[in-house]
């Protein structure tokens, strides 16, 4: 693989102008079809295989023209002080306000509230129910601005009004934490390379990148039907491998001008070294992003199928472009070493000499940070272990509190509509009424469906923490009816899951009496079904994902302790950081600074997504960091001098593709979207843990440890596995070769 990357990279740097212009078409044909492309329509989210699925689409069969997946609103009214919604003025204002929704071009009902039970007991609170015929993506702007104008006519008249329910549902918005994000990463790329022109070539091909995957997945919304959260979330990985992948290379190059190679000789290896590294490190990305198509939620397949192609983007770019500009910068990239103009004299021959692990002697140069820290580890590996091993597991202690959900309007921003909107049916109607659950009753295999309908409503009458049944209302065939009940706990509570258990049991009970099937649907009952589906699939995913990776790892490192290293540093991370979405999402902790204006479970796919995500980012720095120790290994030095000098190569590299990425996904901490918010927080603190605590101290006191240990692999794997070379050692030249005959005779037994 060296070699074929190796002639990438020089043909990228000889024929710069055809890649430029490549990539330039890709990206102005990819904006040309983003920019043509309908808007986006309903991003369907279905769960196959559970039961709040099978009574939705039975309902869509059973209940024709009732647009079962159209969008809804409920329009609040709140009397001012000392009055109540049923005194003549306020009810004439309400009854306005209905007729005026009434007339929308795309709305299917409008229940008025003093027709249909819905003033609250004491008067003060009333709501009416208003039914779509599209979902709300769909929504035409027009009748979105018809909505907000009758809230407002109410408001002119005196009454406190707002609109909840996913009418007024919105494209999320990341704020201006997202562009903070991009300029911490340049100023570390600036600090890094020490020059405006190395700094700019990574975050103008990951822009580049980004700009292609995104405006792509915008193109196929529609067709695909992609929600607005798939184009975030590649946007937020793309940018951070983006960069990354980018910054790899360039510093590889900067350090082969440094041995005093030709510019094009010098992107050549950079490709075939670094680049062989980028190939693995973004496969153990895509691995992780589209195995999340085995949880079977296509909404979150269609994510991570999404993501993963922006990342394979990343990682075409930084192999073909990345070279044709360094072709265009010419000498403004300097040797590493060379500073620039921009931050003053060189630093050359600041570093300590190749193969010096610890100490110096009184006229020897000073050694770099990353050797010194190195030094101190191989010195003292079981100190550095435990105390790593020990604070990962501190800070992964409020995971085992974890309570998993999904956000509703509860979980909004209280200066939001949607939010008061919730609060005052809270207020008027209890916890419950935020989450009424539509129980299904399919009479077909009863031999009275009504009387299976009304068996069901007693049932459901009887159980604990219930607060209303209507009656059974069924359809113009009768052999299927609709009961609404209200639980007297909030939506995302623990007691709400177990009432819908208890439907469901009860359900069992009447279908064997009299043949009738229950089912239990609803925003709610989808909610629990979707948790539980997600928790079910966790462990089939990351047996996958990490075996498959395993397997990648062994290839790459020719070793099978070094791969289950990196594996189990991994687990440490993930679940070290899921401890910091606890502490802060569910327990409140640093909740202000985060801008979380409400606590709760954390999202259901949350943990399910930071194995994916977190487990292809952390193989990143484990294939970056540990390939420059193996090939110092294979070249002849001893274990835990190989180790000192691959962090004397990549530990300053590493740490400022961990400081980028973290800037860039907590860039995303400042959306209005909860669970971008989430996402965003999770992946910044998860890969702090991993790059600074796992890859950067556990990793080197492991492999001091273990020593030759680290590197043994079986014979008969050793033949069978394809030799495909990250070291570059098939880009040694002859002289090399001569000079360097010790790291040959490693290279052989290994």
């Amino acid at each position: 693989m060296a070699t074929f990357l190796y002639k990438l990279g020089r043909l990228a740097f000889r024929r710069r102008h055809f890649v430029a212009l490549i990539w330039v078409a890709l990206l102005t044909l990819a904006g040309v079809g983003a920019a043509s492309a309908p808007p986006a329509g309903n991003s369907s989210f279905s769960i196959p295989g559970t039961e709040a699925q099978k009574a939705f689409d039975l309902l869509e069969q059973r209940f024709p023209g009732q647009s079962a997946d159209g969008a809804t609103a409920r329009v609040v009214f709140k009397a001012p002080s000392g009055e109540k919604m049923t005194d003549a003025g306020n009810r004439a204002t309400v009854e306005k306000t209905v007729d005026d929704l009434a007339d929308g071009s795309e709305v299917a009902s409008v229940a008025d509230p003093y027709q249909g039970d819905a003033v609250s007991k004491d008067g003060a609170i009333a709501y009416a129910s208003v039914k779509y015929d599209v979902s709300g993506m769909e929504l035409e702007e027009s009748t979105k601005d018809a909505l907000e104008d009758a809230a407002q006519q109410a408001r002119d008249a005196g009454l406190t009004v707002e609109v909840g329910g996913d009418a007024l549902q919105a494209v999320p918005e990341t704020g201006a934490t997202e562009i903070i994000g991009i300029a911490v990463a340049a100023v570390v790329l600036v600090i890094t390379f020490g020059s405006l022109v190395a700094a700019g070539l990574p975050l103008l091909t990951a822009l580049i990148g980004v700009g292609i995957g995104v405006s792509t997945i915008t193109a196929l919304a529609s067709a695909l039907e992609l929600g607005s959260t798939t184009s975030i979330l590649a946007m937020m990985i793309g940018l951070a491998v983006g960069i990354d992948y980018a910054l790899f290379i360039v510093s590889r190059y900067r350090a082969e001008l440094a041995e005093g190679r030709e510019r094009e000789e010098a992107a050549g290896r950079a490709v075939g070294t670094a680049g062989s590294a980028v190939v693995f490190a973004g496969l153990t990305v895509v691995i992780a992003l589209v195995g999340l198509a085995v949880v079977n939620i296509p909404m979150l397949t269609k994510m991570g199928v999404a993501a993963a192609g922006t990342v394979a983007v990343a990682v075409l770019i930084a192999l073909t472009m990345i070279p044709a500009l360094l072709g265009y910068a010419g000498r403004r990239v300097k040797p590493a070493g060379a500073k620039g103009r921009l931050l003053g004299r060189s630093r050359k021959g600041a570093e300590q000499p190749e193969g010096q692990s610890a100490g110096r002697s009184e006229g020897q140069p000073k050694a770099n940070l990353g050797t010194r820290w190195a030094s101190f580890v191989v010195r003292r590996p079981l100190a550095v272990l435990l105390l790593g091993v020990v604070g990962l597991g501190v800070a992964a202690i409020p995971a085992a509190s974890l309570e998993l959900g999904l956000p509703d309007d509860g979980s909004q921003p209280t200066s939001t509509t949607q939010r008061r909107a919730y609060d005052l049916l809270s207020d008027g109607f209890g916890a419950g009424f935020n989450g009424p659950l539509m129980v299904v009753v399919d009479g077909k295999g009863a031999a009275s469906p009504n009387d299976a309908f009304t068996s069901v409503s007693d049932e459901i009458k009887g159980l604990d923490g219930v607060v209303a049944v209507t009656p059974p209302a069924p359809n113009k065939a009768g052999d299927t009816a609709t009961i609404t009940v209200v639980p007297d706990s909030k939506p995302s509570s623990v007691q709400t899951e177990d009432l819908v258990h208890a439907i469901r049991d009860a359900g069992g009970d009447v279908k064997a009496d009299t043949g009738a099937e229950t089912l239990v649907t609803g925003s709610t009952a989808m909610n629990i079904d979707v948790s539980e589906k997600l928790n079910d699939a966790l462990v089939p995913y990351l047996v996958l994902v990490v075996g498959l990776a395993f397997l990648l790892l062994i290839v790459v490192f020719r070793s099978i302790l070094v791969p289950l290293k990196a594996a189990l540093g991994f687990l440490l991370s993930v679940l070290a950081a899921l401890g910091a979405v606890v502490a802060v999402f569910q327990w409140g902790w640093l909740s202000g600074l985060m801008g979380v204006e409400e606590t709760g479970p954390v999202m259901s796919m949350m943990p399910i997504f930071m194995v994916g995500v977190v487990f292809g980012l952390a193989m990143d720095y484990e294939v970056f960091l540990v390939t420059r120790m193996r090939e110092a290994y294979v070249h002849g030095e001893k274990p835990n001098q190989a180790v000192v000098t691959g962090f004397k190569h990549g530990a300053r590299v590493v740490t400022a593709a961990a400081v980028i990425m973290m800037a860039v996904f907590a860039g995303f901490i400042g959306s209005s979207e909860s669970m971008v918010k989430m996402i965003g927080f999770g992946l910044a603190i998860a890969v702090f843990f991993d790059a600074f605590v796992v890859r950067m101290a556990i990793v080197p006191a492991v492999l001091a440890l273990l020593g030759k240990r680290a590197w043994w692999l079986p014979r008969w794997l050793d033949r069978a596995l394809p030799n495909v070379d990250v070291e570059g050692e098939g880009l040694r030249t002859a002289k090399e070769r001569r000079s360097d005959p010790d790291g040959d005779r490693e290279l052989a037994r290994t």
